[in-house]
């Protein structure tokens, strides 16, 4: 060993960011194993790097004593006393054993834990540079493909794309370039793992952050998002800024800023419609392209509705396999139950029984409570008349006692 081997750990610090006081103590530890595997003693042996020579050292660590049981373990007091006179029992003595040939040993011991210590700084360096893009977009290239993952390269790694992840009107080739939603990050014993997506909801806020500067400062938020990945999705867009129209915004002119995003999703459909505070007029615009006539909530549930519509818009409120109702009732977080308008009639009349129904409880209710009030009332009465009789007997009492005393 010489002073090559500082000279690479300190570049060694440079480069990679690796401690040379971290490297120099695992590098101790190692030789101190490999001492022991080479020549079956290791229990009292310390190893000593010189920082300033790069030589490596060999100790053997006895105890003074004043009776040696283990030669290998202790030193008589009277042998440490020819070294040192100050030598007391119970203090330990170090012997150098370096062997001659260790220097090979060592050698090849430094580059198996630099080797080691380097891959560990790049790993926790890619964790942690990745780590910071969790809940983010990235762009990446497809690199593989087998059957339970897509291989995208975002440049330090290969991120994987689950089929779960995956959007169902894609195909999926080697170097196609994509953009993925980063859902998590792990440091596993092999390494930092990323695991991308391409249906998570997340990503379409992503990429409006992308394309819409107003999103992206907080002018215009998005409030809700409903998708169906790869065939169609449902976003609430609110402005914070009553000069500004959230749902034209995130349009574009002429549809440009909307029509960027669905070819970056290969076609899915997108409906952008305004939120409201009024859960009934969100619950309408919500179900946009349909018109809506009256939204009736449900007495029992507030998270359950009835939206009226007219006849010839039935089917378009519903939409394709229940898909638009299905993501309106997902955007608005209500059951969303969808009636034409020629069959209200009859459902009008349940709800007016029912309210009707309701209102007579509550008024035996409130009966109820006005009785109940006039008997405490009357209760109250007669306590204070009874309280009144008891006061004037005890007053009579008390006068009789007094007369009788004089």
């Amino acid at each position: 060993m010489s002073k090559e081997m500082l000279n690479a750990l300190d570049q060694l610090e440079q480069e990679k960011g690796i401690s040379k006081e971290f490297v120099i103590e695992s590098l101790e530890a190692a030789l101190v194993a490999a001492y022991k595997r080479h020549y079956g003693q290791a229990q009292n042996v310390a190893v000593e790097f010189d920082q300033k020579k790069g030589n490596i050292h060999i100790y053997s660590v006895k105890e003074v004593t004043e009776e040696v049981m283990d030669s290998q373990l202790e030193v008589s007091l009277a042998d440490a006393l020819k070294i040192n006179a100050a030598y007391e029992i119970g203090d330990t003595i170090r012997f150098e054993v370096t062997p001659k040939d260790f220097g090979r040993i060592a050698a090849q011991t430094a580059k198996q834990v630099i080797l080691q210590r380097v891959r560990e700084a790049e790993r926790s360096i890619i964790y942690n540079e990745f780590s910071q893009y969790e809940n983010d977009i990235m762009s990446g290239i497809v690199e593989r493909l087998d059957n339970r993952y897509i291989y995208v390269n975002l440049g330090k790694i290969e991120a994987v794309l689950s089929k779960q992840d995956q959007m169902p009107n894609e195909h999926y080739r080697p170097h196609d370039r994509i953009k993925v939603y980063v859902t998590k990050v792990e440091n596993t014993s092999k390494g930092p793992q990323v695991f991308v997506s391409r249906s998570h909801p997340d990503l379409l806020k992503r990429l409006f952050e992308q394309e819409v500067p107003e999103v992206y400062d907080g002018t215009v938020e998005i409030v809700s998002i409903a998708r169906e990945a790869g065939d169609r999705s449902k976003v609430a867009v609110k402005s914070n800024d009553s000069n500004v129209d959230p749902v034209g915004t995130c349009v574009g002119p002429k549809g440009q800023r909307v029509q960027a995003i669905v070819n970056e999703l290969k076609g899915e459909n997108m409906d952008i419609v305004e939120y409201s505070d009024e859960p009934a007029q969100f619950i309408s615009n919500a179900l946009n392209p349909a018109q809506v006539l009256d939204v009736i909530f449900d007495l029992k549930n507030p998270k359950a509705c009835t939206v009226v519509v007219p006849d010839y818009q039935l089917s378009l409120a519903i939409g394709k396999k229940g898909q638009n109702a299905r993501l309106a009732a997902k955007l608005t977080n209500h059951k969303i139950d969808i009636k034409p308008e020629s069959e209200m009639g009859d459902f009008y009349a349940q709800i007016e029984a029912e309210e009707a129904a309701v209102q007579e409880v509550t008024e035996e209710v409130a009966n109820e409570e006005l009785v109940a009030d006039e008997l405490v009332a009357e209760n109250l009465v007669e306590n204070e008349i009874v309280e009144d009789q008891v006061a004037a007997v005890t007053e009579a009492i008390e006068s009789q006692e007094t007369n009788e005393e004089e």
